[in-house]
C-alpha cells in the first residue's frame, strides 16, 4: 500500500523522536541531536548549500537526493527546536492566499 507523501514525513518526524536520548554511538539522530542546536543548524545549512548547489549543477536526481537530506536535517533541528511538522503546517496554511509581498511586509 502507498504511503501518502504526510505519512511519510509523519513517519520520518516519528522516527527522530523515537532515537531522541538514545546512544549516539548506535544512533545518527541521536548523534545530531547531543550535538546541539548549534551543531544541528549548521549541519542544516551544510544540507541546504548541497541543495542549493545540485539545483545549478548535480541534475534532477542530485536535487532530490539533497532535498531528502535537507529535509531530514531541518527535522532534527524541529525535534530539537521541540517544533512538530504540524506547526510548520498551519503556519503554511495561515499564508495560503496571501501574496508572497505582503506577507513578508507583514514581519515588519
Amino acid at each position: 500500500m502507498a504511503k501518502t507523501d504526510a505519512e511519510i514525513l509523519a513517519r520520518l518526524y516519528a522516527v527522530i523522536e523515537k532515537r531522541r536520548g538514545g546512544d549516539p554511538a548506535k544512533s545518527y539522530v541521536a548523534k545530531r541531536l547531543a550535538q546541539g542546536t548549534h551543531k544541528i543548524a549548521q549541519k542544516v545549512g551544510e544540507e541546504a548549500v548541497e541543495c542549493a548547489l545540485a539545483a545549478v549543477d548535480g541534475g534532477r536526481d542530485a536535487l532530490v537526493s539533497e532535498s531528502a537530506d535537507l529535509l531530514f536535517h531541518l527535522f532534527i533541528l524541529w525535534a530539537d527546536a521541540g517544533i512538530k511538522p504540524e506547526d510548520v503546517y498551519a503556519e503554511l496554511a495561515g499564508r495560503e492566499g496571501v501574496s508572497g509581498h505582503d506577507e513578508k511586509r507583514s514581519r515588519g
